[in-house]
């Protein structure tokens, strides 16, 4: 077993990092500081989401104060929600909670040092079987308190006749008490040829990272890489990239690694439109690779697919595939044209309509395993100035490159064979109307079916959500929201769950 060092909490650590890169071109950002408040009554008929001989009605009561920071400027871009969530239950202890999204990128010094920053804290899932948390009042079982950040300073600068450089560091860190402490380190070095001709250009890369983890020993990954990139038509390229990788966490076959190759072509017929596709070899397969989007006025489309050696801890920190944030984000650029107040909107719509992103049904669930997750995404965005339709379909596959013993301390061993390999499948629709001015009309619809083929398990997942939201006064804003969860499983434990909230939100 790994050794471990006392650490700051990790979202704590890179905020106070983050800040403290971000002094010096702060002074020239427009900052915003709001402070919120959000007061909850719900009420739910099966709160611990029991199967139905066990199921309990229950009331909640939620107040969360909090703040939302926004910071836009030349060499600054900073956003922030912070909540903390004090629930009280009519028939079950009370909890608090913490709520953190943060994000962060700073220009230290002009043209030479940069840093980029996030943190979050967070309910998740813990696996991908048994209850589905919903709703944060929920007490499933199935759920935990996952923290992660991350800070990466890095040097860039263009040398102009030869190429871009850039060296970057990055640590990250995730926790989720008891069942997930792992952190890593990762140092690379990236150069793309300086290439104003239009003609053949050339992409190096090499890093290395590290990780370390409670339950393991220190795993070290390397990768070394040459890409080429030639014009064959003038919006249609070639690439294709050479290298060789290793990788020293225990495979059943031995420490993976070896040359890798891929190639593809790249073809962007406008401004809004671009694909990408590509076929390779890596030491565990053939892979493949497939990113395509198209913009319009109302209309966003993409579609994206992917396989990649990964782990519990780098899925947190990523984004997702097709984020709707970003979507909206381009979508609305147009008709907000002030970035910092766009986000500012995009993020007050996302809360009140609970728009989610096309990956939403699929469970990144906890694991000290390594996985080869091979991942697909369809996801469709229309927005007007009376409503949004969100639609997404999204599917996953993971299989373990390491042993699933070491997952007991999460699942126990009766469990542990369920995450050898999983298929996850997941498809969501949301629809927001502005009926008026003042008044919103959401929907969600989320399906999910999530399956064990080494065991023969399969369980599916649906929630229908209906909400109704009003703007009281320019800072004051009430909600109404009712929610009806399903779940069936061939292990067993299925439930159905009703739930009903009023809430008011308050801005100062």
């Amino acid at each position: 077993m790994a050794t471990t060092t006392s650490r700051p909490a990790p979202p704590l650590a890179a905020l106070a990092a983050l800040a403290a890169a971000c002094c010096w071109p702060a002074a020239a950002a427009d900052w915003r500081v709001t402070p919120t408040l959000r007061l909850r009554q719900a009420y739910s008929d099966n709160m611990a989401l029991s199967a139905p001989a066990q199921a309990r009605a229950e009331f909640s009561s939620e107040i969360a104060p909090g703040v939302a920071v926004q910071a836009r400027g030349p060499r600054l871009t900073l956003a922030l929600d912070y909540a903390l969530q004090r629930l009280a239950y009519s028939r079950s202890p009370s909890r608090l909670k913490h709520q953190l999204d943060a994000a962060g990128h700073a220009e230290a010094l002009a043209d030479w040092l940069y840093v980029d920053g996030q943190a979050s804290v967070s309910q998740r899932n813990i696996s991908a079987f048994g209850p589905q948390q919903s709703d944060p009042a929920q007490l499933g079982g199935n759920s935990g308190t996952v923290r992660s950040a991350s800070l990466s300073p890095y040097l860039k600068h263009h040398f102009r006749g030869l190429a871009e450089a850039e060296l970057r560091y990055t640590y990250q860190a995730s926790s989720s008490g008891a069942l997930l402490r792992a952190h890593s380190q990762q140092a690379g070095l990236r150069l793309v040829g300086d290439n104003r001709a239009g003609g053949w250009n050339w992409e190096a890369a090499v890093g290395q990272r590290r990780d370390s983890d409670a339950a393991l020993a220190q795993v070290t990954r390397r990768d070394a890489t040459l890409t080429l990139r030639v014009p064959l038509r003038p919006r249609l390229s070639w690439f294709a990239s050479a290298g060789r990788e290793s990788n020293d966490y225990q495979a059943p076959g031995g420490a993976p690694g070896g040359r890798h190759w891929s190639s593809g072509l790249s073809w962007s017929p406008s401004p809004r439109s671009s694909v990408a596709a590509s076929v390779g070899r890596r030491y565990f397969g053939n892979t493949y690779s497939l990113d395509a989007r198209h913009q319009m006025r109302h209309l966003v489309l993409g579609l994206s697919y992917g396989e990649d050696i990964t782990s519990s801890q780098e899925q947190l920190q990523r984004l997702p595939p097709a984020d709707l944030g970003n979507f909206l984000y381009q979508l609305w650029a147009g008709r907000i044209p002030d970035p910092l107040l766009r986000i500012q909107v995009i993020n007050a719509f996302l809360r009140y309509s609970q728009l989610q992103g096309p990956n939403a049904g699929n469970v990144n669930y906890l694991s000290h395993n390594y996985f080869l997750q091979k991942q697909w995404n369809l996801s469709a965005l229309y927005s007007t100035p009376k409503s949004t339709l969100a639609l997404g379909l999204g599917g996953s596959r993971r299989s373990a490159q390491t042993s699933s013993a070491i997952d007991s301390p999460l699942l126990g061993p009766a469990e542990l064979a369920q995450q050898e390999h999983t298929r996850q499948t997941s498809l969501h629709a949301g629809w927001s109307w502005r009926m008026s001015a003042r008044n919103n009309l959401n929907v969600n619809a989320n399906y999910a079916v999530a399956a064990a083929p080494d065991i023969g398990r399969r369980d599916r997942n649906a929630t229908l959500a209906l909400g109704l939201s009003r703007q009281l006064r320019p800072k004051l804003s009430a909600s109404v929201d009712l929610r009806h969860s399903w779940h069936a499983s061939s292990a067993g434990g299925g439930y159905r769950e009703n739930g009903a909230a009023a809430t008011l939100s308050v801005l100062f």
